[in-house]
């Protein structure tokens, strides 16, 4: 809102200071700042209130050092989260950028959808909360949206040829914009996958449906890396502190796939009009750390299905907006090594149940943090350890922008 008001009063009275407005790192900048602030100013009195309305977390005994202590902190911590990125957006963004409008529709379908969950469990005493099936309904239906916006929306293109002059970094040439269903593979040379060509090579007649492989793909990417992040929330900071990381991260391509100059220089793919996702991406960073204030153990507040449906939602839709999805198995390993454990231990419990008529187990508990935490790891140790190699993650993910 103050970037068009802004924008309107220095197109009638030459505003001073309104050149600031126009670059990104300055909003970005802005956006962070007062994104953490709000969190740790009124996250206070969230908490307060959730405590007041006694929104507390009801824990299920799994035999977990700590647990039981839990055992009423609030929950629905996901408001804070947010709410802290929500009002800088909506201050500093341009609202009419289509990426801008795409992750403010994720952080309210998911943050409704996980909001539900949590209100199921806390209000109406149902432990379980909403159905899965509901569950997987909204994040399909938020991968249904984004696909069709992403391959039928004039304003999301891409530029294949940009030509500098090395000397002043002036451009010579730029290609026009296109459509594109173009996204890019790490560590391989030439590194674009174009998915219409699962289908042209079939025949190039059927180019023209490519949204029916897109599509799914988004679907999939939108709900695996949402339950990932609903998985990893198990211990104190874990899912925030990760994903601050994460999203930093993909702060960094989206500037970066954004700048004309910088994308040419490390010849990765323009994206008109992504870089102002950075600005949503400093409010989200912000929002995520200050939540950590009170999420660090001896955790104040959970963030609940409505902090981490979230989170996972929006960092999948930017990194699919930023033609970065590929990468998300590297760049979302805790998450991806969290569902993964998940997996391994209910399908060899009912493997081997099937077989030997007696489950057995790969982990001593699932998700792998619960793990660790049985075999006698304070949780703080194990939550730090993560992060550490969620930054190993994260750099490895950085240096494929030119290691091919």
């Amino acid at each position: 809102m103050i970037y068009h008001l802004i924008e309107y009063l220095d197109s009638l009275y030459d505003f001073a200071g309104s050149g600031l407005f126009q670059y990104l790192s300055f909003r970005a900048g802005l956006s962070a700042i007062i994104s953490l602030l709000i969190s740790l100013i009124f996250g206070k009195y969230i908490i307060n209130y959730l405590q007041r309305k006694q929104v507390g977390e009801s824990v299920r005994n799994l035999g977990l050092e700590g647990q039981v202590q839990k055992a009423g902190t609030p929950t629905m911590g996901g408001l804070i989260i947010i709410f802290s990125t929500l009002l800088p957006v909506l201050l500093f963004s341009d609202l009419t950028n289509i990426y801008i409008i795409l992750l403010i529709i994720t952080t309210l379908w998911m943050g409704s959808i996980g909001f539900l969950d949590d209100y199921i469990k806390v209000f109406r005493k149902n432990k379980k909360g909403l159905k899965g099936k509901f569950k997987v309904f909204g994040q399909v239906g938020l991968g249904i949206i984004v696909g069709l916006t992403m391959y039928f929306h004039d304003d999301i293109t891409v530029r294949n040829e940009i030509e500098l002059n090395p000397g002043t970094n002036e451009i010579v040439s730029i290609s026009d914009e296109e459509k594109s269903t173009t996204t890019t593979i790490p560590f391989f040379k030439n590194n674009e996958l174009d998915y219409s060509k699962i289908l042209t090579w079939i025949s190039e007649d059927l180019k023209p449906y490519a949204w029916l492989i897109f599509i799914p793909i988004v679907i999939f990417i939108v709900t695996a890396v949402s339950n990932g992040a609903n998985l990893t929330d198990g211990v104190d900071g874990l899912a925030g502190g990760s994903s601050a990381i994460i999203v930093l991260t993909l702060g960094i391509f989206t500037w970066v796939s954004g700048n004309v100059i910088f994308s040419d220089y490390l010849n990765v793919m323009n994206i008109p009009r992504s870089g102002e996702m950075t600005i949503f991406i400093a409010a989200f960073t912000g929002a995520l750390i200050g939540f950590l204030w009170y999420n660090t153990f001896p955790a104040q507040v959970f963030m609940g299905d409505t902090g981490s449906l979230t989170i996972g939602g929006i960092i999948a839709v930017i990194a699919i907006a930023a033609r970065k999805e590929l990468i998300l198995p590297i760049l979302c390993g805790i998450f991806f090594i969290e569902n993964l454990s998940v997996v391994m231990q209910v399908g060899w419990f009912k493997y081997t149940k099937k077989k030997h008529g007696e489950g057995r187990r790969v982990f001593l508990m699932a998700p792998l943090h619960h793990h660790y935490q049985k075999k006698g790891f304070h949780e703080s140790k194990i939550v730090v350890r993560f992060w550490i190699i969620g930054i190993l993650l994260a750099v490895i993910s950085i240096i494929t922008l030119k290691i091919r």
